[in-house]
C-alpha cells in the first residue's frame, strides 16, 4: 500500500496475512484479535524479559501449521526490525504453502517486475490460474484482492504510457480492491494528462474522487483501509479541479477546489494556486488575489505563482506602486518563517559512521568528510516521491558544486531487484543526474539494509544534514512539490549550521 513504506518483497503479504487472521476463526480458545492485542503490548515494552517473551510467542507462531499464524509472526518480526527472522518465516511459509498467501505475493512481485507488457499479461493469466481469487478469504473492502490489482494496475499504467487506451481501460476495469482504487485511478489520470489526453485524465480523476467519497462520508466503516481511502478524498478533489480548470469548466472546478481548500484549511500552496486561477477565470480578481497572496506567503512558491501574484496585484491595486516592496517583505517573511520552523527541528545527534560502495566500485566512508557538511539522501528506484524530488536535489547539487565544504551522498536502499546497483546506475544515467550514489544493499547474513536501519529511517525519501563534527542536525522525510522551496530549505539549513562556527 502506498501509505506505508515496506522493506523486502513479501511485506505486503505478511500484513495481509495478519488481516486475514483477524477474520479467521478462534483457535485454541483464543481469538486472533486478542493475540494481536497481546503482541502489541509486548512489542511496546522495553523490558528485556518482556521482549524475550515476545520472541518466544513469535517463535511459536512461526512454527505453526497454520499460514495465518506464520503471517502474524512475520508481520511482527518486520515491525521489530528482525529482518532475518522475517525472511526465514516468509521462506518457510512459501515452502509449506505453495498456493498460500506468501507464495501468491511472491508470484505477484515477480510478475510486476517483468519488463515486457506482453510477458506480464501472460504471467497474469498464469497467476489467475495458479492462484484463483475464489480460493482465498474475502475481506470486506477487497483487501485480499490487492495482489491481483497490483498486476492489473501495472498493466493498465504500462499500456496508458504506450497510449493504448483500450488495454489501459480493460485492466483498470478489472480492479477489485475498492478502498485502493483511488491510487490507480489517480495515477492513470496523471499519465493521460501527461499524454495530453484531458478527456481520459478527467475521467479517471473523477473515478478517484467517486471511489473515495463514501469513505470520506464515513459510510464504509472505520478500518485502517477505510481511513486510508478517506484520507485521499480532498487531494483527489484538488486534482480533479485542476483538470476541470484546464477544460475550462470553471464552475465545476470551483466546487471541487472548495472541498480541497476546506480540508487544507486554506494552508495548501498548490490548492491556493489552483483556486486563484479558477477565480481569475470567473472574473473574481479580488478573491483570487487573496488566494495567491496566501500561496506566495507560504514560502513554497514557484516563479509561475509570483507571476500570477504580480499580475493580480496590478489588477486589484490599479498600478504596480508598492509591489516591489511588498514582494521583498513577503520573501523576507517567508524566509523568517522557514528559519523559525527549522530552528524547532534542529538537533544534535551523533551520526552513525558507515562505509558503502559507490556505483564505480569505490568505498566511501562518512567520517572521511569530517569538517564538511554532508547531506544524506536515502532513496530507491521504485520510490516515486524520491524520484520526484531529484530535480530539486540536482538544483541543490548544482548550487554547491564549487563549494568544497558541502557534500551530497545519495544512498540507494531497500532494493527490490536482484541487481539494485545496475538499476540505480541506469536510472541516474538515463536522467543525467550528477549524483554520488552509494549502495546500501542487504547484508547477506542479517538480510537487513544496515545503514538505513542505523539511521532509523521509516520512510523514503529521507534526508539528513550532518555537520562538520559528525552530528546530525536536521532530519527530513518526504518531498515538497516546490523545487525552489526544497532548495531554499536545504540552503537555509546549511547556512544555519555554518553560522554556528
Amino acid at each position: 500500500m502506498d501509505t506505508m513504506k515496506y522493506k523486502g518483497v513479501f511485506v505486503c503479504a505478511a500484513v495481509l496475512l495478519s488481516v486475514v487472521t483477524l477474520h479467521a476463526q478462534p483457535q485454541n480458545g483464543m481469538n486472533p484479535d486478542s493475540v494481536k492485542k497481546q503482541l502489541d503490548r509486548l512489542a511496546a515494552s522495553k523490558d528485556p524479559a518482556v521482549l524475550q517473551l515476545l520472541n518466544s510467542r513469535l517463535k511459536a507462531l512461526a512454527a505453526s501449521s497454520r499460514e495465518d499464524d506464520m503471517g502474524i509472526a512475520a508481520s511482527y518480526y518486520f515491525r521489530i526490525n528482525n529482518t532475518k527472522a522475517f525472511d526465514s518465516v516468509v521462506t518457510a511459509a512459501i515452502r509449506k504453502f505453495p498456493r498460500g498467501l506468501e507464495a501468491r505475493s511472491k508470484a505477484q512481485q515477480e510478475i510486476t517486475r517483468m519488463k515486457s507488457l506482453p510477458e506480464m499479461e501472460e504471467g497474469y493469466r498464469a497467476f489467475i490460474k495458479n492462484f484463483p481469487p475464489g480460493n482465498y478469504p474475502r475481506l470486506p473492502l477487497g483487501e485480499d484482492r490487492l495482489p491481483y490489482d497490483r498486476i492489473r494496475y501495472t498493466l493498465a499504467k504500462g499500456y496508458a504510457m504506450e497510449k493504448n487506451k483500450a488495454k489501459a481501460n480493460y485492466y483498470a476495469g478489472l480492479l477489485e480492491a475498492d478502498f485502493w482504487k483511488r491510487k490507480p485511478y489517480h495515477d492513470l489520470s496523471d499519465i493521460f494528462h501527461a499524454n495530453g489526453d484531458l478527456t481520459n485524465a478527467a475521467l479517471y480523476q473523477k473515478k478517484a474522487v467517486e471511489a473515495t467519497l463514501p469513505y470520506a462520508e464515513g459510510k464504509i466503516g472505520n478500518s485502517t483501509a477505510a481511513k486510508w481511502a478517506a484520507s485521499g478524498y480532498a487531494e483527489m478533489c484538488g486534482g480533479y479541479a485542476r483538470i476541470l480548470y484546464e477544460q475550462k469548466k470553471y464552475l465545476e472546478a470551483l466546487k471541487y477546489i472548495e472541498i480541497a481548500d476546506s480540508a487544507a484549511k486554506g494552508r495548501s500552496t498548490p490548492v491556493n494556486f489552483t483556486y486563484a486561477n479558477i477565480l481569475i477565470a470567473l472574473n473574481r480578481d479580488r478573491d483570487a488575489y487573496d488566494k495567491i497572496e496566501m500561496a506566495v506567503r507560504s514560502g513554497e512558491t514557484t516563479e509561475e505563482m509570483w507571476e500570477v501574484f504580480r499580475m493580480l496585484y496590478v489588477r486589484v491595486k490599479g498600478s504596480n506602486a508598492g509591489l516591489e516592496t511588498l514582494t521583498e517583505d513577503i520573501r523576507k517573511g517567508a524566509g523568517n518563517d522557514l528559519k523559525e520552523r527549522l530552528m524547532k527541528k534542529m538537533i544534535s545527534e551523533p551520526a552513525v559512521d558507515f562505509t558503502l560502495t559507490d556505483l564505480n566500485g569505490k568505498k566511501v566512508t562518512l567520517s572521511a568528510f569530517k569538517g564538511k557538511i554532508v547531506i544524506l539522501d536515502f532513496w530507491a528506484t521504485w520510490c516515486v516521491p524520491c524520484k520526484a524530488s531529484f530535480p530539486a536535489m540536482q538544483m541543490a547539487v548544482d548550487k554547491y558544486k564549487d563549494d568544497p565544504d558541502v557534500k551530497f551522498l545519495f544512498i540507494h536502499t531497500w532494493e527490490r531487484t536482484p541487481d539494485p546497483a545496475a538499476d540505480a546506475r541506469a536510472y541516474i544515467a538515463g536522467m543525467k543526474y550528477d549524483f554520488h550514489v552509494l549502495m546500501d544493499t542487504k547484508d547477506p547474513e542479517t538480510k537487513a539494509n544496515k545503514v538505513v536501519a542505523d539511521y532509523h529511517v521509516s520512510g523514503i525519501p529521507a534526508k539528513f544534514l550532518i555537520d562538520g563534527k559528525g552530528n546530525i542536525r536536521f532530519k527530513l522525510t518526504g518531498f515538497n512539490s516546490s523545487r525552489q522551496a526544497a532548495v531554499d530549505e536545504i540552503s537555509l539549513m546549511v547556512d544555519m549550521v555554518r553560522s554556528e562556527k
